[in-house]
């Protein structure tokens, strides 16, 4: 067993196993010799032969000789060195970490960017070489001592000064203040002997005496300064503490006056007819108290004082015979009931004087409970049987008490109950079936248009692919492609403009302006001898909806062709050209007094005017040369003199179905669905052996039920029934067997 010898510091002869096994490796005949006689010097280790196995074998692997392992080249670029400790030592008894592996630290660690902090040791070992390197400097030259910093003393009117009513008793004042050049011995405590100029200035006792007074006048002064700010601290906490008193006697006064208050409304005699009386008792309340203040709670005073008044309004309450009730009383007791139903409102409460914005709970207050449990259930019963073509019975109730309702109980009844109600009267509107527009499910605009301000902007925008707006125009765009125009225009057209604005011209152009210019041509006439002009007028009431270009195009791809023809016929035969030109001039103020402004200023009519007048001078022309005027006036009638002269009409605005967006077969059966009464919804899959798109037909506005078909040409494809076993797609006509399949019967 190896042990350290207590003479030199050197190890015994019997070395460890550690030390025999060193011995063998040095003198392991097989070991590579170093070309210089010595180990790698910055490892440590003897490097690897260059043609032995190991180094071949790190070599194909990417390994360089002198960078770290790794494909970064940042690994360790040498093998652990292990530290041997004496037998017997424990840890820490020697330095653990060798200086390869303190090396490797500061290597990785400035790839890293890093800078290694070093430890205990090598901080001390460098204090110590600073140290030593300062000695050693100053050892080839003298050195001055530096004098230690002089000590400051405080006067006596300095330290009073700092330490307010503080008073230095004069016998301690000679002494503090015994400061300057001169030296004096103090003999007895009332006063100062001479001066002695032969003692030394430290060994003197006045001195001395002098220092230790000092001191403790100072600590003294400290003491009583910190006392005094202990002082106002108290008394500030003293002020505080009657100030709460102050206040703690003024809401034990409030809160008496509110008993009384509040006894005095409880001696009240609750019938049908107190509720002036509980109103005007209330609004006392509110003057007198500040409603504000969260701490009254004076909410539930007026919900507790007028629950079984309401409760019993309640109970016999019919809101479409009687809409407001008892919501006027609730609007004078709004400051108290502090009810915030308008959009953007906060509730305003008091706290230590200071008013804030209070967060709306989540959880209903008194107000809001009594009103959802008795206000709302007779309204529920009230929607149920009401006739939603009158919506002037339910829009005065909800006037009437929009003000004190709360915001969810006011939104619950419109979505759920309300917007149901006209879902359901949408699909039942057949605008085809009511051309006179007599009928109340013709006319939405009286129905469903007083609603739109209640609604959010899911219905009301037209834009929208879902709510009520969405099925409208669906309806809407069905009942102008049928729209009989011998009744003249649309009814309420005006208000479908208002609601659709820019989307109702497109989609009058679409569906009106083609079966326009065909009745126009089929149902007019120009005759100068007996002129109809009630199909006119109805083509008329129809202008004030196009643009003036579009009016124009129209007129003059109709009514001038007619126009141009009937004066042809006429000059060719032996007319009084004066009775000619009196009716020329009765047309060009008639178009102008009935159309738009500038219509007869549009190009495209400039034109057609103009094409009559040459018509009339070439015939004049032909008359007084004795000439054939139907041969004259052939080649002006057969040139394109009108089409030349109009401007080329925008995409936005066609004229004739050559120009108009083509009507798909998919067009053509949701029309037909319209006018059933039925919904089409896309299934967002297809067919597995077509690959055709699906489609759903039902009567429920969810869009559930139904059938499943998908369209190939002009022909629907119906899937059959489950109850039938039979899934194939049949082919079916737009007919009442659809429908009723569609409609679950």
């Amino acid at each position: 067993m190896s042990h350290f010898s207590m003479r030199g510091g050197g190890i015994s002869d019997d070395s460890s196993d550690s030390d025999r096994r060193s011995k063998r490796r040095k003198t392991n005949p097989m070991r590579p010799a170093f070309p210089n006689g010595a180990p790698n010097a910055t490892s440590g280790v003897s490097p690897a032969a260059p043609n032995s196995f190991a180094a071949k074998m790190m070599a194909k692997m990417g390994y360089v000789e002198g960078q770290g392992l790794g494909a970064t080249g940042r690994g360790r670029l040498a093998p652990i060195e292990t530290q041997l400790r004496p037998q017997g030592a424990g840890l820490g008894a020697v330095k653990e970490k060798t200086k390869q592996a303190k090396e490797e630290e500061r290597r990785e660690a400035a790839f890293r960017g890093e800078t290694l902090q070093q430890s205990s040791d090598e901080e001390r070992k460098n204090r110590r070489q600073l140290k030593e390197k300062r000695k050693a400097g100053g050892q080839g030259r003298s050195s001055t001592p530096t004098a230690g910093a002089k000590p400051k003393y405080r006067t006596t009117a300095e330290i009073e000064a700092a330490a307010e009513g503080l008073e230095i008793p004069n016998v301690l004042k000679s002494i503090i203040d015994e400061t300057g050049q001169e030296t004096r011995l103090l003999t007895t405590a009332a006063g100062l002997m001479s001066v002695q100029s032969s003692m030394v200035p430290a060994e003197t006792e006045s001195m001395k005496l002098s220092r230790m007074a000092q001191r403790e006048s100072v600590a003294f002064a400290e003491e009583w300064r910190a006392l005094q700010e202990r002082k106002d601290y108290y008394e500030q906490q003293g002020e505080e503490l009657q100030s709460i008193i102050g206040k703690g006697n003024e809401e034990d006064g409030t809160v008496d006056s509110l008993i009384k208050a509040i006894d005095r409304l409880q001696s009240l005699q609750f019938t049908d007819s107190s509720w002036d009386e509980v109103a005007t008792e209330l609004e006392t309340l509110t003057i007198s108290f500040n409603t504000l203040d969260s701490s009254l709670d004076l909410q539930e005073v007026a919900v507790a004082t007028i629950y079984p008044l309401f409760k019993i309004a309640m109970q016999d309450w019919d809101p479409l015979t009687d809409s407001k009730s008892v919501a006027p009383y609730l609007r004078r007791l709004d400051p108290i009931l502090r009810v915030y139903p308008r959009r953007g409102s906060q509730e305003i409460a008091l706290q230590n004087g200071i008013a804030y914005s209070k967060p709306h709970s989540k959880s209903t207050t008194h107000y809001e409970t009594m009103l959802y449990n008795f206000w709302l259930p007779p309204i529920r019963s009230a929607i149920t049987s009401w006739d939603v073509y009158k919506p002037d019975q339910l829009i005065s109730v909800i006037e009437a008490w929009e003000a004190v309702l709360p915001p969810f109980i006011l939104t619950n009844i419109i979505d759920q109950l309300i917007v149901h109600r006209l879902t359901a009267a949408i699909v039942a509107w057949k605008p085809k079936r009511n051309h006179n527009g007599s009928s109340r499910t013709s006319s939405p605009q009286h129905w469903l248009f007083p609603w739109l301000q209640y609604l959010d902007e899911r219905h009301t925008d037209p834009k929208n692919s879902t709510g009520l707006m969405s099925d409208v125009k669906r309806r809407l765009k069905s009942a102008l492609s049928t729209w009989d125009l011998s009744y003249g225009v649309f009814p309420g057209l005006e208000q479908w403009q208002s609601i659709f604005k820019a989307e109702l011209p497109h989609m009058l152009v679409r569906f009106v302006l083609p079966r326009l210019a065909e009745y126009f041509s089929v149902q007019f006439d120009v005759d100068p001898s007996d002129q109809d002009m009630k199909p006119l007028e109805k083509i008329l009431q129809w202008s004030p909806y196009f643009s003036l270009l579009t009016v124009a195009q129209l007129f003059a791809g109709t009514f001038f062709k007619k126009w141009h023809n009937i004066l042809y016929l006429w000059l060719i035969g032996k007319p009084d050209h004066n009775e000619i030109m009196e009716w020329y001039q009765w047309w060009k103020q008639q178009l102008d007094e009935r159309l738009p402004e500038g219509f007869n200023d549009t190009p495209v009519i400039v034109a057609c005017w103009e094409k009559g007048l040459a018509i009339i001078n070439l015939a004049l022309d032909a008359i007084e040369r004795d000439a054939d005027v139907s041969a004259e006036l052939k080649p002006l009638m057969f040139e394109d003199a009108v089409e030349d002269a109009q401007p080329t009409p925008a995409a936005t605005t066609p004229v004739t179905r050559q120009n108009e967006t083509p009507t798909t077969f998919k067009d053509v059966v949701e029309d037909w669905c319209a006018e059933n009464g039925l919904l089409m919804f896309p299934m967002r899959e297809p067919d597995l052996q077509t690959g055709l798109p699906l489609f759903r037909i039902t009567a429920s506005p969810s869009g559930k039920g139904g059938v499943v078909l998908y369209l190939k040409g002009d022909v629907v494809w119906v899937r059959g029934s489950s109850s039938t076993h039979n899934r194939s797609f049949l082919p079916m006509g737009l007919d009442d067997a659809l429908a009723a399949k569609a409609e679950g019967k």
